[in-house]
Order: structure tokens, then sequence, then C-alpha cells
């Protein structure tokens, strides 16, 4: 989507100007993966107008192979506009109709989407329409030659109209890699806590349950059919705008599991490209070289607890 964030706080009815950029739950990832050396490719569909002129060329910017992306002459790119209102972000939606509602398995083929090492997919795509929904039951079936395949929950209560998110835990436990905030988990799905999400999700090799400022606790499926849990608390930051953070973190943790790292620095991996995204005002933040990511994934315990990362942060030499 072409995205659009106020210049100062208010409602929508009173803010005079915005500044555009672009978003996304997996064009996000996409590019947080390629600005950190991954080789990727987005599959989408965007209209035959100037916002997807403009998506396309920012995502090309960034590295991310856009080939595969289809223009649509009847439908518009999705747009968002953001409002800070109290001290919180809220976002209005204009996205009905839009040319990535109209994807469907017809459309994107397995053969694409399935050419890569992981395949990421979101929440997100599925609440768009019914044929999205489909595409992604699609992409998840277990068959064989398809990819390790990532899903992010993602919950938005916005895009549901009326429908059930419960549809998605059959999704969900039909993956690989999952990655599901707390507080999503028990507004889509009425889970309270981390061990009832994996309690729901029982199938999924990895499960990541994000708990806010916290941090994150992942369970890992080992070859006996037992269980390992592992937490790793958040860094500390000096919040901009939250809105994003949830794709930097499936970015980082993405990174980490395809370096074949184990699985507290894929947690690290995360907590530090959502430092990123939280401490600009976008959607989508710049992360530092890979070298200090990694310099910062490896730190003691100690130190990675007293950081502090606020903006501006990562065109520093070192965080305070």
């Amino acid at each position: 989507m072409v995205t659009f964030h106020p210049d100062r706080p208010g409602p929508l009815a009173d803010v005079p100007t915005f500044h555009r950029g672009i978003g996304g739950a997996e064009s996000n990832v996409a590019c947080y993966l390629a600005r950190l050396g991954h080789r990727v490719r987005w599959i989408s569909r965007v209209g035959a107008d100037g916002f997807g002129d403009r998506i396309l060329q920012e995502m090309a910017a960034a590295g991310v192979d856009v080939g595969e992306v289809q223009r649509d002459a009847a439908r518009p790119t999705g747009v968002y506009f953001k409002e800070r209102l109290d001290g919180h972000t809220a976002v209005t939606y204009y996205r009905g109709g839009s040319a990535a509602s109209a994807m469907s398995a017809d459309l994107v083929g397995r053969e694409k989407a399935w050419s890569g090492r992981v395949l990421h997919l979101s929440g997100i795509t599925a609440a768009l329409s019914d044929s999205c929904r489909d595409l992604v039951r699609a992409l998840t079936e277990r068959v064989p030659g398809r990819p390790h395949i990532s899903f992010d929950l993602n919950h938005r209560p916005a895009l549901w109209n009326g429908r059930d998110p419960a549809q998605l835990i059959g999704i969900a436990r039909r993956c690989d890699t999952v990655l599901v905030g707390e507080d999503e988990a028990e507004a889509a799905w009425g889970l309270a806590s981390a061990n009832g999400v994996r309690a729901a999700l029982p199938e999924p090799g990895t499960l990541v349950v994000k708990q806010g400022a916290r941090g994150a606790t992942v369970y890992s499926r080992q070859p006996d059919g037992t269980d390992t849990a592992h937490f790793e608390p958040a860094l500390t930051v000096d919040v901009v705008d939250p809105v994003g953070a949830g794709d930097a973190f499936a970015a980082g943790f993405l990174s980490a599991t395809l370096r074949g790292l184990p699985l507290p620095a894929r947690l690290r991996y995360g907590h530090v490209l959502a430092a990123v995204a939280l401490t600009v005002p976008g959607d989508l933040g710049c992360p530092p070289p890979h070298a200090r990511v990694a310099h910062l994934v490896g730190l003691d315990d100690a130190t990675w607890d007293s950081l502090v990362l606020g903006q501006g942060w990562t065109e520093k030499d070192e965080p305070r």
C-alpha cells in the first residue's frame, strides 16, 4: 500500500498535510530482508496508477525483486492513513476493491511462490477477500515440493468486515514457522497466553509468541516430539511509532533462521529489527549494517538489558 503519515497529532479531519510512504506486512518484511543482504522476491498486485509505480520504485530501490508483481488497470492500489491520537497510532484503510484484494490461486501460481527457500505469508492477505484467503490456503497446503512456510497472524479487525478470523487457525497449523502477537491471539482467537497459543497450534515446528515490550517466546518441536520454549526479553526502546514493528521482527527472525542461528539469536535479531521500526515515524526503517546487528545480538545479557534505543540510533556509532 501507499501510506500517509500525519505531520502532527489529531484526527484525520483536522490534519492538513501528510508524508507519503509505502507499507504493508509482506512488503515490509521483503524490504527489511533485502536490506539485510538476502535475495527477496515480492509477489502481489498493485494498480496501474501512480501509487503502484511508487511502490514498485521504492521496493526495487530497497533491493527487492518486483518482477512478478501484477498491474491491474481496473482496480486501484490500496491506501491507508495514520492518525496520532492521545499518544496512540490508529490506522484507516482504503483497501476495498483494491488490486491486491483480487489476488487468487488462479492469478498467483505455486511455481513462482514456491521458488525460494522460504515463503512468507500473513493473515492480512487472507483478510482482504475470500479469493485471497483461498490463495493463502492453497499456498500452505502440505504437499511435496513446497518450501518452508512462514506465517504471521497480523490480525487487523478492520479488514475482516464481520468475517471470522478464527479460520486463520487452520491456516497457521499448516505452516512451519508461525509468528503471533499475544494480544492479537486473544483478540482474534480468544487465546490469553503463550502456552494457550501453542496448545492451539501444535503442528508448526517453530512458533513465536510476541509479548509486546516484555519480549517474545519461541516454541520448538524436537525430533522426539517434545517441545522446548525459550523467552528472550525485548530491547528498551523510545517508541516513535509502533506500526510496522511486527513486520520488522518477522524479518529479523527469518534472517537469522536463514543464517542457521540458534533460537535465542533468532529472537534477538527480531528484537533488533523491531527497534528499527519502533524508532522511525513510518512503517519502514533502514537497519544498520548487518555486522552491527550481529554485534548487538551477541551482547551479554546485562549489556542487552541496559540498552535504550531512541530515534536515530541506527545512524550512531553506538546506542546509549
